[in-house]
């Protein structure tokens, strides 16, 4: 099969579209034939040497898939031959940027059924991550009020989606680039935070406060006093510590998104009822995704991008 690899850790020079040995499926794994595998920045991350996840070289990124099941291992019986899959699958495992991919099945669920397979690609780890960021760690409810700092990603566009959906009120910081697809997400107030200060625009306290920008530490902690007494502050940012306030009973989480199918399988229902869309930037050949690791690396990357094994 055709695959993405790399055999030493670096810059994406270090990638190489290359043959690879069609995996096999061992017990409780299925083999799925790639539809679509999302680019996350910490596949560069990874790549790189900068997240130092224990993978066994050369290795293959990508660890959202979408795809059809054409071989269940030893002890799979939650799915058939044939069956639509998405799925968050380890990250220390080879990934989904190749033809075919071994999964454990306990990871996928039943593909969305009213979007394209491929496009399906770009729920699994972001929506999750979303999902977790504040139902699981941040116990968000109807009526409370929500500050979404770095709402511009993807995981900020479903974050605004499933807090809106929960009954929250939704203020986000994103630069004039995002502030379209900030606002069509359904939040109720937008900063620009590259022309106005965010302590400045927020008028009453908020319950939860969310982070997904590279923001520095004195930022974040100039931004918790926003929090009210007895809230919380949730972050995505792991290389830096989340600022709390102990003394007003403030408390802090960091997000490790995890593999839970149940909460994939919500997720995916919502996208069946019509009530989270998936965004797709990009559809790009499986043979391109070395140009996206380098736009991803310079900055210069918008959206969800999704690759394509290429048509033999």
């Amino acid at each position: 099969m055709k695959a993405v690899r790399f055999h030493e850790f670096g810059s994406p020079e270090v990638l190489r579209y290359e043959d690879a040995d069609q995996p096999v499926a061992g017990e409780g794994q299925v083999l799925i034939r790639v539809a679509g595998s999302a680019f996350n920045p910490a596949d560069g991350g990874i790549r790189g040497g900068t997240l130092p996840f224990p993978v066994a070289l050369p290795h293959i990124p990508g660890y959202d898939v979408s795809g059809r099941i054409v071989a269940l291992g030893e002890g799979v019986t939650t799915f058939s031959v044939g069956d639509a899959v998405v799925g968050f699958i380890p990250m220390i495992d080879d990934g989904a940027a190749a033809e075919y991919v071994v999964a454990p099945a306990t990871a996928l669920v039943a593909a969305p059924s009213n979007i394209d397979l491929i496009d399906a690609a770009a729920l699994p780890s972001v929506a999750l991550t979303a999902w977790q960021a504040l139902f699981d760690l941040g116990g968000l409810t109807s009526g409370q009020r929500l500050l979404i700092t770095g709402a511009g990603g993807s995981v900020g566009g479903y974050a605004i989606q499933l807090a809106k959906r929960a009954g929250a009120h939704v203020i986000a910081t994103a630069s004039p680039r995002s502030h379209g697809s900030v606002t069509d997400a359904g939040a109720d107030q937008v900063i620009d935070h590259t022309s106005t200060a965010v302590l400045d625009s927020v008028t009453e306290p908020v319950d939860m406060l969310l982070n997904l920008a590279p923001i520095s530490p004195d930022e974040f902690a100039a931004l918790v006093p926003l929090v009210r007494d007895g809230g919380i502050v949730v972050a995505s940012t792991a290389w830096m510590t989340t600022p709390g306030d102990e003394t007003r009973g403030v408390r802090t989480a960091g997000v490790f998104v995890e593999a839970k199918a149940d909460e994939l399988a919500q997720l995916v229902a919502l996208v069946d009822n019509g009530e989270l869309t998936v965004d797709v930037a990009e559809r790009v050949s499986l043979s391109d995704l070395p140009r996206i690791h380098a736009k991803s690396a310079a900055g210069e990357l918008r959206g969800k991008i999704v690759a394509v094994p290429d048509a033999n």
